[in-house]
């Protein structure tokens, strides 16, 4: 009996832990190919695939550090991906709202060339509608693992930073 009251009481004391903390909404990140070989052949597979992946490694790091409720997107997914979630007049936030988030974050990563690729977060206060910040990273090369580093040196750097990303729960 006194292992069931205690597992109540933290399961209690982690709902509220988690209450306090901004329920982020984190968008699938889109791809702006701007480049030569994008308009020739359009969308590649391992692109797509490396959207994905970088999607999914901010989702984990923001619910790792703590600081953040990670809410799932998936009853808005298919509204999110029908839209050009940076040039929809703010449909980020609607959606976001829709699942009761405090923080909207999308991506877009921008490749001008196989050689030249920039990768970019927003974060917008659901409340208000407003940009928080803007975070940038160029990186070169279009592998894996440069698109791995340079969401890791985002979040590391820039997501995550005290002082510089999302507000941070106290």
């Amino acid at each position: 009996m006194k292992l069931l009251v205690a597992l109540v009481a933290l399961m209690m004391m982690a709902t509220s832990a988690r209450a306090d903390q901004p329920k982020v909404a984190v968008f699938n990140f889109e791809l702006l190919d701007t480049s030569l070989q994008g308009e020739i052949e359009g969308l590649r597979k391992d692109e797509q695939e490396r959207l994905v992946r970088v999607t999914q490694q901010l989702r984990e790091a923001l619910a790792a550090s703590g600081g953040f409720q990670v809410l799932d997107i998936g009853p808005v997914a298919d509204a999110a991906h029908n839209s050009n979630l940076q040039a929809c007049g703010g449909c980020d936030v609607k959606l976001a709202e829709k699942l009761g988030a405090d923080i909207a974050i999308t991506g877009v990563v921008q490749k001008i060339s196989n050689l030249i690729i920039n990768m970019n977060i927003y974060l917008r206060d659901v409340h208000s509608g407003k940009l928080i910040t803007v975070m940038s990273a160029d990186m070169r090369g279009n592998t894996d693992e440069s698109w791995a580093r340079t969401m890791n040196w985002l979040i590391r750097n820039r997501v995550l930073a005290p002082n510089y990303g999302a507000p941070q729960s106290q």
